[in-house]
């Protein structure tokens, strides 16, 4: 809260209380302190939504959320109304803005016009996608952390496997800021520590398991596209640095999976019902047998122990379930790709 902001609501204008900084509601009449602020706020989101731009209008609902005391009738009617639009970006195709002129052109041409709208949402997805990772590059602490990641990395394995592998980590970073985006939850730019990898500090957090898994689980996926990339060009071109850098992502992001603490996989099986914990727990089996991926042993028994112990919602989410066993499925057989030694 800004000082100025303080300063305006330390004497309420409707009683003339003194009202303490920290406090949201007047103490005496229950006037709210930022009353005028929430006003403005649920016109943004108005305008939003008349926009078919449910993010902001989510950005602006929950920014509305942090000015209004937890226990209040108000905070509740917002709570629900984040709920509610969350799902409904969840059902929202990349890019896509409900009522675009676009949409209704396409639906008059019937089966065509349908395949071209599926068309122009996948393109519309890469270049957003693109316009993303260029814009993550623009933020100074980013950019600098990631040029000293690279050079700790050169040091050991050489310049070429360096960038390699702090550009398949930015893209996995990238993901979970698309997904907080997407969601309106504002959060930092990501931060590369050498040797850890990279952080993201949330300013705001998920309403719920269903939001946390969404933006826990696109990280990989993103990873996973990284890995996928890196993979093509080494099949394409046979140069052993594509090979390894493919390793290492695949590696990693099925380490990331691990469903435990606030790793990716801890996030997404946060989701999940006791019977879909073992059914993941089921492929990961799976995989280890038909990959004999030493790490799947960690992620079996973590997931076995997340099924037989750790608390679990009663409703199911079949997206978290599929995202985690596709990332499971996919990034094990890449790590039987070949990481040759690289010249430095």
């Amino acid at each position: 809260m800004s000082e100025a902001r303080s300063e305006r609501a330390a004497v309420c204008p409707q009683c003339g209380t003194h009202v303490a900084p920290a406090l949201l509601a007047c103490p005496s009449c229950r006037r709210l302190v930022h009353a005028d602020e929430l006003k403005r706020l649920a016109a943004d989101a108005e305008r939003a939504m008349q926009a078919g731009d449910a993010s902001a209008a989510l950005a602006a609902w929950r920014q509305a959320l942090e000015l209004l005391p937890p226990d209040s009738t108000q905070h509740q009617v917002i709570a629900a109304r984040v709920g509610d639009l969350s799902r409904a970006v969840d059902g929202q195709p990349a890019g896509a803005k409900p009522g675009s002129r676009w949409g209704k052109g396409a639906a008059g041409l019937g089966a065509l016009g349908a395949l071209l709208a599926k068309f122009k949402f996948a393109l519309v997805f890469i270049l957003t996608k693109a316009k993303l990772l260029l814009l993550g590059l623009t933020k100074a602490g980013t950019l600098l952390s990631m040029l000293l990641s690279a050079g700790v990395y050169w040091t050991i394995w050489g310049w070429k496997f360096a960038f390699g592998v702090v550009l398949s980590i930015y893209i996995h970073e990238m993901g979970h800021v698309q997904a907080l985006q997407r969601y309106g939850i504002k959060a930092t730019a990501p931060m590369f520590i050498p040797g850890l990898g990279a952080v993201i500090r949330l300013k705001q957090y998920p309403a719920d398991a269903r939001e946390d898994a969404r933006v826990g689980l696109a990280g990989p996926l993103w990873g996973l596209g990284a890995t996928l990339a890196a993979y093509a060009v080494y099949r394409a071109t046979s140069v052993g640095v594509w090979g390894a850098i493919a390793h290492f992502g695949a590696w990693v992001n099925l380490f990331n999976l691990l469903p435990v603490w606030q790793l990716d996989g801890g996030r997404g099986f946060r989701a999940l019902t006791r019977l879909q914990r073992w059914l993941a727990a089921g492929v990961i089996a799976v995989m280890w047998l038909a990959t004999g991926e030493g790490l799947l042993l960690l992620l079996g028994i973590a997931a076995v122990a997340s099924a037989g112990f750790a608390a679990a919602p009663e409703e199911p989410d079949q997206t978290a379930l599929f995202e985690y066993c596709l990332l499971v499925a996919f990034l094990s057989l890449l790590t039987r790709v070949a990481a040759p030694v690289v010249p430095r």
